[in-house]
């Protein structure tokens, strides 16, 4: 049924009639392109497989040269997220992550709304540097959260309520702001920054997009676990146990090790070079890559680590096939002929009124994807041409759309990678959590698009 739902999309756009002035190899562009993201959602086999055969497509059908079709694995922003993956590796491997969040929640989790921004904060500090928000907060932070909760005896079931079902939401809920607050806060943002570039001309880089997020990003940050610990309250509002466990977590750990010391010099070094491109030039890409080699010299990855580090190498796959695919399309006349509707139908408004709308229709659009990647290759673009088409200042839709794109995966328990780790752990029922998540979205829209806008027009990016 799942394959059929893929063939049927891609065969019924192929098999429409090509609309007047739209060429046919664009057209066959399109049916691939969506069936991949059909694909993608429906998921008859795991993503990177679905999207190599999408590459496949391009290249037997004589859509796009095999040359063409596979160069999406050359682009740059594909390695930089693959490298940054084994960064991920590198700090669970070493214990650094843990420590940081024993750390955090050390010093400010003696209370149970301490103990959620102890464990959101581990995850701000490590997604400066960590695109992969599976590997952060599956990897890192939910272990430690579910055995907190177990330590005040905090189960699925009649004690959820105890402690575990906050903490499970308080995490999620911040994790998709984090995500938004940086360019490295999930592996679709680089995609996003190139889109962006190819339709607007505006170049999200890690610093820009950082301090575009600052101000809005700190009030989401600081507001929603407000929000949600009076509206899902832990019936353990006291949590000292949590940071004598923490205390005796770090005993155990001891002294920084050599390899811990090595990630966290390497961890700044490529923080701080991603901050300062304008000054001395190099690509993201090399600067990750050079970290990674680092890791490699200094023996806190090895080669067998690598190349068994199965989640980059599937992010690899089907990264690339959808840079090439995303970006062939954005150049196709699809987007100039979508533009012209899209300025017919909203003539006589406002370029505010309409950004507004289509930015809502985007962002609640999500309860029908399972991932921010499938739903920002599928609609970025076009939304953004809409907008554009509209009127709206280039530099203000480009940022609006990059970040709702990471806080419209807070609606449901499927909407990112981390969802369903969190959700399946068994403490939060199904209508709790999209019920929280839809009220959590209406905060973060107040304060993304009343508090955003002004900052960046205070900064100088549109008048």
């Amino acid at each position: 049924m799942r394959w059929g739902i893929v063939f049927l999309t891609g065969a019924g756009i192929a098999l429409a009639p090509i609309p007047e002035g739209i060429a046919r190899t664009s057209w066959h562009l399109l049916a691939i392109f969506l069936a991949t993201i059909v694909g993608l959602i429906a998921q008859p086999m795991p993503g990177g497989a679905v999207v190599l055969l999408g590459v496949l497509a391009l290249a037997v059908t004589g859509t796009m040269p095999v040359g063409e079709a596979l160069s999406g694995y050359a682009d740059p922003i594909v390695w930089l997220v693959l490298a940054a993956f084994f960064f991920a590796r590198g700090m669970i491997k070493t214990g650094l992550g843990r420590r940081i969040a024993f750390l955090f929640i050390r010093a400010v989790g003696r209370h149970s709304l301490g103990l959620g921004y102890a464990l959101a904060a581990t995850d701000l500090v490590l997604a400066t540097i960590i695109p992969s928000n599976g590997a952060r907060c599956g990897g890192i932070l939910f272990p430690i959260a579910r055995s907190l909760a177990e330590a005040y005896d905090s189960r699925p079931g009649d004690s959820a309520r105890r402690l575990g079902a906050f903490l499970m939401v308080l995490v999620y809920q911040c994790e998709v702001i984090v995500c938004a607050m940086f360019l490295t806060g999930q592996a679709s943002n680089p995609l996003i920054a190139k889109f962006a570039e190819q339709v607007a001309g505006v170049s999200l880089t890690y610093a820009r997009w950082a301090l575009g997020a600052l101000v809005p990003g700190a009030l989401s940050f600081l507001l929603v676990p407000l929000l949600l610990y009076r509206l899902f309250p832990p019936e353990q509002r006291r949590t000292p146990k949590a940071a004598a466990l923490a205390e005796a977590e770090l005993k155990r750990l001891g002294p920084m090790s050599r390899q811990e010391k090595m990630m966290l010099a390497v961890f700044l070094i490529v923080a701080s070079l991603w901050m300062t491109m304008s000054w001395h030039g190099l690509h993201y890409a090399v600067i990750a890559l050079l970290g990674i080699a680092l890791l490699l010299l200094g023996g806190v990855l090895t080669w067998e680590d690598v190349i068994s580090e199965r989640s980059a190498w599937e992010v690899f796959l089907w990264y690339g096939g959808l840079v090439r695919m995303g970006g062939a399309l954005g150049e196709t006349d699809l987007t100039r002929r979508l533009a012209e509707a899209a300025a017919a139908a909203t003539a006589g408004w406002s370029w505010w009124g309409a950004l507004l709308l289509l930015a809502l229709v985007y962002f609640y659009a999500h309860y029908g994807f399972a991932s921010i990647t499938a739903h920002a290759t599928a609609m970025y673009t076009p939304f953004l041409v809409v907008v554009l088409a509209a009127g709206a200042p280039a530099p203000l839709a480009v940022h609006a759309l990059a970040y709702l794109s990471n806080l419209m995966a807070g609606l449901t328990h499927y909407g990112t990678t981390p969802a369903p780790i969190y959700f399946g752990a068994g403490y939060v029922a199904q209508t709790t959590w999209w019920r929280l998540g839809l009220i959590a979205s209406w905060v973060n829209l107040a304060i993304w698009f009343g508090i955003g806008p002004p900052w960046w027009k205070m900064l100088g990016w549109w008048s």
